[in-house]
């Protein structure tokens, strides 16, 4: 055993099949134009490698320290900044948010019917802090039920309101506000969708702490973490280390759907996006993967405590369901069968429901097929970056966990 595998209980040659894999079935036959895999296990790296390219039409080969769209990877460093807010002792997590935003005091849920005719119903409770950390809370992404597509009574409503459409120029009050004005698709609590919760979790930790969401996530998690390169936008000193962003045709062909020169990421947005809108490096997410497998903790910054985090990656779910049972629609970063969901993060509840290796473990992806994951039990940490949309394109984590359990030999 070579000494990089006796620090992290991962055989180095098994290992290896990642790379023949990701570019047999991959690189080679430009499924995906470029990628970077990370894998650290007991705070060794026992794997990091660039493949292909990270912008084919320049042809750019992928650069170690290049960025990446990471849109709803997002997601979990915004919950655990509204997380940072709870240990300070702003609220509780079965707090009303209308605490903090009285506009949502007069909410109402969808029943029947639309316009004029719209049926609605009083809340049996609140929503809840707990609600919107968790995609509970009866908010949509303004379009896209199985069925219905954009036609939904409540989407519509999304939309005549402008909620978070581009150029909008809405503060984040003016946001949450928006939101007070719509039904809720279902009673808090009752039902599990993805949808603008983690947007709301954003505007909540700016108007709670008082200080610009973007500020609150650089002094309290990537300023001590050491994200460098993680932020709402690409400067043009680092425009040269962006990726091009690409989607899968109908003849199978990659086409480029953002190019870094002229990408909207390029400058900065007014609407700071909690659920979707950061930029980063596989190195500044590994750093936030690692604090999060070490208990909130990495290189003696700590940024929440190990109690706080253990809660987030629980299932909240009602009555210890899966998303089977409580999800609606089908659009979401994870499979559905044995996964729970807790306060940003999904879980692996059952190994044999997933069909798949990590119980315990805890993880998201993005739009653009990005991944992570991190499992406490076998104290290892995974980044997966790539730029390809839709992320349900391929399914890199199944693949993934394959390759990475399967060289655990300790």
């Amino acid at each position: 055993m070579d000494a990089q595998s006796q620090w992290t209980g991962l055989d180095a040659g098994r290992l290896e099949r990642i790379t023949d894999h990701i570019e047999r079935n991959y690189i080679g036959p430009q499924k995906i134009a470029g990628a970077q895999i990370a894998v650290s296990r007991h705070g060794h790296q026992a794997y990091l490698k660039s493949f292909g390219s990270m912008d084919l039409e320049r042809n750019k080969p992928m650069m170690d320290d290049a960025i990446f769209r990471i849109y709803s990877m997002t997601k979990p460093i915004t919950s655990i900044a509204l997380m940072t807010l709870y240990e300070k002792g702003y609220f509780q997590l079965n707090d009303p948010v209308s605490r903090y935003v009285p506009s949502w005091k007069t909410h109402r849920v969808w029943v029947s019917g639309e316009g004029e005719d719209m049926v609605t119903e009083a809340l049996k409770r609140p929503v809840s802090f707990k609600d919107v950390l968790s995609h509970t809370g009866g908010f949509t992404y303004g379009g896209g039920l199985p069925g219905v597509g954009d036609q939904h009574p409540v989407d519509k409503i999304y939309r005549g309101l402008k909620i978070r459409s581009a150029g909008s120029g809405d503060s984040m009050m003016a946001f949450l506000d928006k939101l007070g004005q719509v039904p809720l698709l279902y009673q808090p609590g009752e039902r599990w969708m993805y949808s603008l919760a983690t947007d709301i979790c954003g505007a909540l930790v700016e108007v709670i702490s008082g200080k610009p969401f973007a500020q609150y996530l650089q002094d309290e998690i990537f300023g001590p973490l050491g994200m460098k390169d993680t932020s709402f936008f690409v400067t043009p000193d680092k425009i040269d280390r962006f990726c091009a962003n690409y989607q899968r045709g109908p003849d199978k062909k990659l086409k480029v759907i953002d190019d870094p020169a002229t990408s909207a990421f390029a400058s900065e947005p007014g609407f700071k996006s909690g659920g979707g809108g950061l930029t980063g490096t596989t190195a500044d997410y590994m750093r936030f993967c690692e604090m999060l497998r070490r208990g909130g903790e990495l290189d003696g910054a700590r940024v929440i405590g190990p109690r706080t985090l253990e809660m987030m990656h629980m299932n909240h779910l009602a009555g210890g369901k899966d998303l089977t049972q409580m999800a609606i629609g089908g659009f979401s970063e994870t499979a559905n069968e044995g996964v729970g969901f807790g306060l940003g993060f999904a879980s692996t509840m059952s190994q044999t429901q997933t069909a798949s290796l990590g119980t315990g473990d805890y993880y998201w992806g993005g739009a653009a097929s990005t991944i992570f994951w991190v499992d406490p039990k076998e104290d290892l940490s995974v980044v997966f970056m790539t730029q390809l949309m839709p992320s349900g394109t391929f399914n890199f984590r199944g693949q993934l966990k394959s390759l990475i359990y399967s060289a655990i030999v300790d």
